[in-house]
């Protein structure tokens, strides 16, 4: 059965050269990078030499980066301590953003008492910056502002720029879940007061299991897990020192070959966009995916015109023919509950329909794209 993989927003195939120097350190660098003996110290500098890295790709301190387990664990981490140790009082976020982000607000509003307000979005899910400001004029309290930079559902990006500016002129924080940007894009953050950021490194070709969040010097963050002194006092327990090299591997090919990989996932996603748009009359695209000025490169999510009846059947049916994509975030997975992005913008007649996300890598061919069309094509008119 031929395979098609097109689900790399849930996770990236791991490059080559990252696997190879993953299996050389784990050979050879086996010893705790807290250990003071020759074999400690080997895997120390690894570890901070991949911390610089990261850091100098970001045009930040390597102070400034916290290696962590992922995405969401920097995004808890984040979150967490700014209430705990930071006096936050109000979180402004939406709707849309990573579970890793709405979950956490509510447990902090449950458990904390803060207040938490959702920041209107368009017809297209996009954040009303209008609607930023004014709810950052209307308070004083201490507040965070928690907005993804990239859409992990829909695409749809944010000015990180603009944002940032936005709270740094009303003296709130901004934290951004930058798990689906990092390894995409280019984010000088000597150029954008941004707070704090978490990344992921299996979402750009990288190792599970691994990532870091970005804390802006003096922030005064404190630790999520605590125990003994690693990561600078910030995340107790030992690196996984293999995972961490892997990261860094797998950031530096994405910088290295940044354009030239853009160019190539951009023109499938624009080829997929014509495709299905001359043989699926009907087809909608959610969020702005259309539009890859206004949306990332790396993923379309398309509303199908069949009933719901038939709509419990695609992913399936999809899986059947060897094709990998998905409903939404791979982290709801188990839920038989509707997308919460789309179920923030779209009407109630188009969440009735079948909303499947595309997203794609270097390694992906118009092929497989012509393939997975004709099968949409042959379910619609089934």
């Amino acid at each position: 059965m031929k395979k098609v993989y097109l689900d790399s927003a849930a996770t990236t195939q791991i490059r080559g050269k990252v696997i190879d120097r993953m299996s050389i350190v784990m050979k050879e660098n086996f010893g705790n990078p807290s250990s003071t003996h020759s074999y400690g110290r080997s895997s120390k500098t690894l570890v901070e030499q991949a911390r610089k890295t990261v850091a100098s790709l970001l045009n930040v301190s390597a102070s400034e980066i916290i290696f962590t387990s992922g995405g969401t664990e920097a995004d808890n981490l984040v979150l967490n301590s700014a209430v705990r140790d930071l006096g936050v009082k109000r979180i402004i976020t939406s709707r849309i953003e990573h579970h890793a982000v709405l979950f956490t607000v509510e447990q902090l509003q449950k458990v904390h008492g803060i207040k938490v307000d959702y920041i209107k979005l368009d017809g297209k899910g996009n954040i009303v910056l209008e609607d930023l400001e004014h709810l950052l004029a209307v308070s004083e309290e201490k507040t965070l502002v928690s907005l993804m930079h990239v859409n992990n559902e829909i695409g749809n990006k944010i000015d990180l720029k603009k944002v940032a500016e936005i709270c740094k002129t009303n003296n709130a924080l901004f934290h951004s879940d930058t798990v689906q940007s990092v390894g995409h894009y280019q984010l000088d953050l000597k150029e954008i007061p941004v707070d704090f950021l978490a990344a992921s490194a299996h979402k750009f070709h990288g190792p599970k299991g691994v990532g870091f969040a970005f804390v802006r010097k003096n922030s005064g963050l404190k630790p999520l897990i605590f125990g003994g002194e690693q990561e600078r006092g910030h995340r107790a327990g030992t690196e996984g020192v293999h995972n961490i090299v892997g990261l860094e591997e797998a950031i530096k090919i994405a910088y290295d070959q940044l354009e030239e990989e853009k160019a190539v996932v951009l023109a499938l996603k624009k080829y997929f966009i014509a495709a299905l748009k001359s043989q699926i009359p009907g087809v909608k695209f959610n969020g702005n995916c259309e539009d890859p000025e206004s949306s990332t490169y790396t993923l379309i999510n398309i509303c199908l015109p069949v009933s719901t009846e038939k709509a419990l059947m695609l992913l399936f049916q999809l899986d059947l023919k060897g094709i990998a994509c998905s409903k939404g975030s791979a982290c709801q997975s188990g839920s038989s509950k509707e997308s919460h992005v789309l179920s923030a913008f779209l009407s109630e007649e188009d969440l009735a329909k079948p909303s499947i996300r595309f997203s794609f890598s270097k390694y992906n061919t118009t092929e497989e794209i012509d393939f997975v069309v004709e099968v949409l094509k042959e379910f619609v008119e089934a």
